[in-house]
């Protein structure tokens, strides 16, 4: 039986994450040093809120990724030799850089220093320029999308952003063409949009000056070779090597999050059952509508490490 780890991205934060698991010594030493790296106070964030200010993207990364590395760590302790070494690991966005750490690739603090810089030059790209936004179509396919950006060029750069399950394409640009888009999805064939509560245009072009400044902590960080393959959010398929990993990391700021290949392939290589380890279950459903009959238990809280614990 093959088995994947997945870890999930911005958007999965909720008020109350972790705080079941707060009080275990080594949850409490890992946010220690999550705070000593990222300068932030997570540990409140994350138990009490509020609910505005975890969402933003600065603290959103770092709070996520902590959360998702803590609660691999209790899996791991809480399985021991009966949890089987991962065939793959994957995250969405945000995530692919927990599951960079999960297998090897980049330590905790390097990985932590990452998604700080990350959330701090996603937020500072999406306050500068013209306003920009995401938004996500419904019953959508990659044609009909194209038809949408394309029907929105007069108002502004939009491009698909997030291939995320069959009927959910997100995608990211101008205000004013997010707004346009929202207008006229019905007429180019999809069944319906949504604008999204994010700070700005991301996986797209308008994350150039994010890229930019990411490129300068990447090159401070050591990448090893993972010790089991990780999944490109970029291409859909695993990483070849440290140098590919750093352009790929760069590239998804600005290119679209390809997940539902990320999916696609994990299933086609006999991937059978999967671990969505991290807050919430936003992966979980995502894979309910890429392959339903796949299995897929969500790691996400003290009760749910129940399952794992020795009996």
């Amino acid at each position: 039986m093959a088995i994947a780890f997945l870890f999930p991205g911005q958007g999965a934060q909720s008020v109350g994450m972790a705080a079941d698991l707060l009080d275990r010594p080594s949850i409490g030493e890992l946010f220690e040093q999550a705070q000593r790296i990222s300068g932030l106070p997570l540990t409140n964030l994350c138990a009490q809120g509020p609910e505005d200010e975890l969402a933003r993207t600065d603290i959103s990364q770092p709070a996520i990724f902590t959360v998702s590395m803590a609660l691999l760590g209790e899996l791991r302790r809480a399985a021991g030799e009966r949890l089987p070494a991962p065939a793959y690991c994957a995250g969405l966005s945000l995530g692919e850089y927990t599951a960079l750490c999960a297998a090897g690739a980049l330590s905790f603090e390097d990985g932590l220093r990452l998604v700080t810089q990350r959330g701090k030059l996603m937020q500072a790209a999406a306050s500068q320029g013209q306003p920009s936004g995401m938004v996500s179509l419904m019953g959508a396919d990659e044609q009909i999308a194209q038809k949408v950006c394309q029907a929105c060029a007069s108002a502004g750069l939009l491009v698909p952003a997030n291939f995320n399950c069959p009927g959910q394409i997100v995608l990211s640009g101008a205000q004013a063409a997010c707004q346009k888009a929202a207008a006229i999805a019905a007429e180019c064939g999809a069944s319906g949009a949504v604008a999204l509560k994010v700070a700005g245009a991301f996986h797209s072009p308008f994350m150039q000056p994010a890229a930019e400044g990411l490129a300068k902590t990447l090159d401070s960080v050591q990448i090893r070779p993972p010790a089991v393959p990780v999944l490109s959010n970029v291409t859909g398929r695993p990483h070849e090597g440290c140098e590919s990993i750093k352009k790929a990391l760069l590239d998804q700021l600005t290119h679209p999050v390809r997940w539902q290949a990320n999916c696609e392939f994990l299933l086609a290589q006999g991937v059978s059952e999967f671990l969505e380890i991290g807050p919430g279950r936003v992966l979980a459903g995502l894979m309910r509508r890429i392959e339903r009959r796949a299995k897929v238990t969500s790691v996400n809280s003290a009760e749910s490490l129940k399952t794992f614990a020795a009996t």
